[in-house]
């Protein structure tokens, strides 16, 4: 019996897991829906999905657009939001696609010791939930808290000011807000 109290694998419920999340799971959401270490073993070793550092991939789902985002999420344990110049991206107010992905993670990791996947840049801070959103299968700031990230992060003022054109033209950003939006950022900016 596993920790949810059934028994055997529940492959519906696993597969629920990977289609939201790209054809990604974790080993510990295959033991959740009741996959044993040794039959997990056996799925894998039969090519049915591939696991690596914890990670496994369904071989049934096709490739999808956030594919290594989805995988880098994974990877924060669930923990970490995207941000910065990667949330600008995808919140499609940048043609450019960031050369890292920008992820925050919860402050209390920065006492951790850990291996950082390359091409990624780690951000410490507490994201409330009222400054987060959904973009497909991932976790990003919100609009409003993704430009103030980016102006604390000296982000060029060019790219910056077209970003919050285009948030403030899509109704991403509007009243109060937007006017909040606007002083932190000139105040990051030292306008």
């Amino acid at each position: 019996m596993n920790p949810t109290g059934q028994t055997g694998p529940d492959w519906d419920r696993l597969y629920e897991t990977a289609l939201a999340q790209e054809g990604h799971f974790t080993t510990q959401q295959a033991l959740d829906a009741g996959y044993s270490s040794q039959l997990l073993m056996k799925y894998l070793t039969a090519a049915r999905s591939f696991a690596s550092g914890g990670l496994c991939t369904a071989q049934a789902f096709p490739s999808g657009q956030q594919e290594d985002l989805v995988a880098l999420w994974l990877w924060s344990n669930r923990a970490g939001v995207f941000s910065h110049e990667t949330a600008l991206m995808l919140h499609e107010l940048s043609d450019v696609l960031p050369a890292r992905a920008h992820l925050t993670v919860p402050a209390k990791w920065r006492r951790r010791r850990i291996q950082v996947p390359d091409g990624v840049v780690l951000h410490y801070a507490d994201v409330p939930k009222r400054d987060r959103a959904w973009v497909g299968a991932v976790p990003v700031t919100s609009p409003a808290r993704t430009l103030v990230d980016c102006a604390a992060d000296y982000v060029s003022p060019d790219f910056l000011s077209s970003a919050i054109s285009q948030a403030l033209a899509r109704g991403m950003v509007s009243g109060p807000q937007a006017t909040a939006v606007e002083r932190a950022v000139a105040a990051e900016l030292g306008a």
